[in-house]
């Protein structure tokens, strides 16, 4: 993927969102379309592996579930919130779900599954990593 960013450009990470290829090519195009602007980790994923946090000025590179790029997502901010003290006005932010209640039943299923993958346990005090980001490059109009 050839961008518009200088050559030297070190990128925190390669990712897709989520679990399946349904899920994860779908937020791709929310995130093509501006409509996903944030997404929301587990504290405790990162302090179960080796993964670096990210940081405000982070570059990653959003992918379909290939691996193929398609976008270069740079962070603007980055708030730990429990996840019971998550807000919608926070939440809709990722431009998933229409619901409050929607968000928390995709996300606790998402933690819960994440959890037994990586070594730690949700519960509703646990601190989520709310990262806000722009697109700073598209490769396509779609993630296909």
């Amino acid at each position: 993927m050839k961008t518009n960013l200088p050559k030297d450009t070190t990128y925190l990470e390669s990712f897709y969102f989520d679990t399946s290829k349904e899920s994860a090519d779908h937020l791709c195009n929310l995130v093509l379309k501006g409509i996903k602007k944030a997404t929301a980790s587990s504290l405790y994923h990162y302090e179960a592996t080796d993964e670096k946090m990210p940081k405000v000025g982070d570059y990653s590179v959003v992918t379909n579930f290939r691996g193929e790029p398609f976008a270069v997502i740079m962070t603007t901010k980055i708030s730990i919130i429990p996840y019971k003290d998550l807000t919608f006005d926070v939440v809709k932010r990722e431009g998933e779900d229409e619901t409050l209640e929607s968000w928390q039943e995709k996300h606790q299923r998402f933690y819960e599954i994440d959890g037994k993958e990586s070594g730690y346990s949700f519960d509703q005090d646990m601190p989520v990593v709310f990262e806000d980001f722009e697109v700073v490059y598209k490769e396509k109009e779609t993630c296909k």
